[in-house]
């Protein structure tokens, strides 16, 4: 099947949605299919394009049997609610020419992962030329999510963006997304039932487990190999309340056994170093090339997954399933009632928003002191990780799905 995928975040060592995208498109090549895809230059978690795809701007490559198509993107120095948008505008303008070009390949299926949301009208139209299946998959619900945490503001502007989005999303003939709340709040955006599609977020088991070495990077930070480490390792973006770990950090402070670690970059990065600053029990790590994940994932005794209270429902965060894989117990800040409370209350503590720090602070107390505890959420954790979010498992039955949809959307065409 020829398989054309549009993502702004397609990275050669894939972290984000970059990882997810550019895994999917490998697996996808090695399992016989046609690959190609449409990205911008790699720029993410650090908000600056990668200096060896500034020239030439728009460039070809050739990546584990896909064909990439990269187009150039305006990155803002300090994003912000306006700046992004026109930001995510400048890779949907940039690589519209490219996305219509693909039309004389005829691929069966074109999919458009969002982030970015704005180049769906580009997928959308590219399928309906060729004949192809059209389908969207959502990571979040970036359009919520803007207006809830702030980033865009204002009523009428709301009301029209929100009247677009559902105007796009009903002429997919698959819509997608990670978790089963936001599959049910597809409904309420008046997409039909038969057109939604369970996607979640993957892992591959084989490559983090809870048996990996971990003294490494506990050797790197200089800490105690009978320390409990509190990891939180991932992009430091606005929407995940990430200021609560440097609050959590300085109540545990006179505890020197528990220390703390950030890994990754991304916006909210100096911000959280002014707040630990002058702070021996937290340690910040630079982003981790891929093939150390399971490693750095290992270090962990205990990982904490902090979210926005306004964006808990409207996001399943990536990092969840590498979490729960490596068999550690996760603690993570979210309401009763939402899919992340109800996963991590099986294999973790869940804390409420409110006074997230000083509740944090007494989870990870709790399980410091009691390591059977740990034990026991961790045993869990990758069990649920192996029932639910086995790489293999979720793409296979994910795209086994595809193949009849897209049969029965070329018998209509030859009809």
């Amino acid at each position: 099947m020829r398989i054309l995928i549009y993502s702004a975040n397609f990275a050669p060592e894939p972290t984000g949605i970059g990882k997810y995208s550019g895994e999917m498109a490998a697996w996808l090549a090695a399992h016989g299919h046609s690959v190609r895809v449409v990205a911008a230059p790699p720029y993410y978690p650090a908000w600056k394009v990668n200096p060896d795809y500034l020239r030439p701007r728009y460039r070809r490559d050739r990546w584990h049997g896909v064909d990439v198509w990269r187009a150039p993107l305006w990155v803002p120095k300090i994003p912000t609610g306006l700046s992004r948008v026109f930001h995510l505008a400048s890779f949907a303008v940039t690589s519209f020419p490219i996305m219509l070009g693909q039309i004389f390949w005829r691929p069966e299926v074109v999919l458009v992962v969002a982030p970015a949301f704005v180049c769906a009208p580009s997928a959308l139209l590219t399928a309906r030329l060729c004949g192809a299946e059209a389908w969207l998959h959502l990571q979040d619900f970036e359009v919520d999510v803007a207006f809830r945490l702030g980033l865009l503001k204002g009523k009428l502007l709301q009301r029209l963006i929100l009247r677009m989005e559902r105007w796009v999303l009903r002429r997919f003939d698959v819509v997608s997304s990670i978790s089963s709340r936001m599959i049910e709040r597809l409904l309420t955006k008046g997409v039909q039932q038969e057109r939604t599609r369970y996607f979640p977020n993957w892992v591959d088991m084989s490559h983090v487990r809870p048996s990996l070495a971990s003294g490494s990077h506990r050797a790197q930070l200089g800490i105690d190999a009978n320390a409990t480490v509190v990891l939180f390792s991932g992009s430091l973006g606005a929407k995940q309340g990430l200021m609560m770990i440097p609050e959590a950090a300085r109540i545990l402070a006179e505890r020197r056994e528990i220390q703390f670690v950030i890994c990754g970059d991304g916006v909210m990065k100096p911000k959280i170093e002014a707040a630990a600053a002058g702070m021996t029990n937290i340690h910040f790590l630079p982003l981790q090339p891929f093939h150390r994940l399971g490693e750095l994932l290992a270090m962990a005794d205990v990982h904490l997954l902090p979210q926005s209270p306004d964006a808990a429902d409207l996001v399943l965060p990536s990092k969840l399933s590498g979490m729960l894989a490596s068999g550690r117990p996760v603690i993570a800040t979210c309401r009763e009632g939402t899919e992340l409370h109800s996963i991590v209350s099986v294999c973790g503590i869940a804390v409420p928003p409110e006074e997230s720090a000083t509740l944090a602070a007494a989870a990870i107390r709790k399980l410091s002191e009691e390591p059977e505890v740990r034990v026991e959420f961790g045993r869990r954790a990758r069990a649920y990780a192996e029932a639910n979010f086995e790489r293999d498992a979720v793409l296979g039955r994910v795209f086994e799905g595809l193949d009849r949809a897209a049969s029965a959307v070329a018998d209509d065409v030859v009809a």
